[in-house]
């Protein structure tokens, strides 16, 4: 029987996603695929395995989860409620999931999207070159009671391992550099932009995030008229009342709003799991910073192998306890008399 990881209850958000479908732009298809692709670093580091296999993405709440057989599982992203048949488990670490075992995953408690990942990663079939569901492109469908997710091969991952996540799910400091538009705007307008605390809307999906701050909007002389263009995650859309609508994953492939600037990539997953009421502001870098901030970016994500290190257990979640020899060499040591 095929290794799969059965679906009891799922939220609504929940889909299997991975690094989406790159290259497909000019066909109307944008890339799509994870709203946080840092997570599935994180996700793959911790089970040993390439950051290219598919999670699932839990969009604010998660599900009831059961495997066929003894899988490794790890939870990343926005940390959220977990249990196995009832014991808490801890987030941003990796687990044994046995055979019959319930994972039970409940509400977000900070930032948006959680992760689920399984050793072996999910085996569905490929879609344009990826396994993500685009749903406003019509590919794929959100997870619902009653599937059988296919799990491939189980690989090297183990259970008992952990890695502190990079710091996002809070909001802060965006750094941003010139889209198209951005010499619409008066330098006034760019410098109150600058200078703007904003706060994250209860309006976003995976599309984009909408965010608003008091006082009058932020608006260019004849930005309604721009022609429909290309546009990308990261662009920052100023809507017809002069507020930020910044796209991320799964956002449209043109638009004609006018851009005041872009997201750099390194920051998208902060503006992924900002959650509603965070606080964030923007900051404009230029070219060559914004680069070399992607290499170290990059390069962070090359090493989180590193950082990965065994989980200390909390003793009031360990079930067996009494089979655990906590006190090995302290006894010893208090035998032997100074000489």
């Amino acid at each position: 029987m095929t290794r799969a990881l059965i679906v009891h209850e799922a939220g609504p958000g929940v889909t299997l996603q991975d690094m989406g479908h790159p290259g497909l732009l000019a066909f109307g298809l944008s890339r799509g695929g994870a709203a946080d692709r840092l997570a599935l670093a994180e996700g793959a580091a911790l089970l040993g395995q390439p950051d290219s296999c598919a999670a699932l993405e839990l969009a604010g709440f998660g599900g009831v989860f059961e495997a066929t057989e003894d899988i490794v599982v790890a939870l990343t992203g926005a940390p959220m409620q977990a249990r196995m048949d009832g014991a808490g488990l801890a987030w941003n670490a990796t687990h044994l999931l046995p055979r019959g075992a319930r994972l039970a995953i409940g509400g977000v408690r900070d930032g948006v999207y959680g992760y689920l990942h399984v050793a072996g990663g999910f085996d569905t079939a490929l879609i344009l070159g990826a396994r993500s569901a685009h749903l406003t492109a019509g590919i794929g469908a959100p997870v619902a009671a009653g599937d059988r997710l296919p799990v491939g091969p189980a690989g090297a991952g183990r259970a008992g391992l952990t890695l502190a996540p990079v710091p996002r799910f809070s909001g802060g400091e965006l750094r941003v550099v010139d889209s198209l538009q951005t010499a619409r705007f008066p330098a006034e307008v760019l410098a109150r932009f600058g200078a703007t605390t904003f706060t994250r809307d209860t309006r976003a999906n995976r599309m984009g995030v909408r965010l608003t701050a008091p006082g009058e909007g932020f608006h260019a002389p004849g930005g309604l008229q721009v022609l429909s263009e290309v546009i990308v995650p990261g662009d920052i859309q100023m809507t017809g009342d002069g507020f930020p609508y910044v796209l991320i994953a799964e956002c449209q492939t043109t638009g004609g709003y006018p851009r005041i600037a872009t997201v750099i990539p390194a920051d998208l997953p902060k503006v992924a799991q900002a959650g509603p009421g965070a606080r964030v502001t923007f900051r404009f870098v230029t070219t060559d910073e914004a680069l070399a901030a992607e290499a170290r970016h990059r390069a962070e994500i090359a090493g989180l192998g590193a950082r990965v290190k065994p989980l200390v257990r909390d003793p009031a979640q360990v079930n067996n306890l009494s089979e655990y020899q906590l006190i090995s060499g302290v006894t010893s040591g208090a035998a032997e008399e100074p000489t």
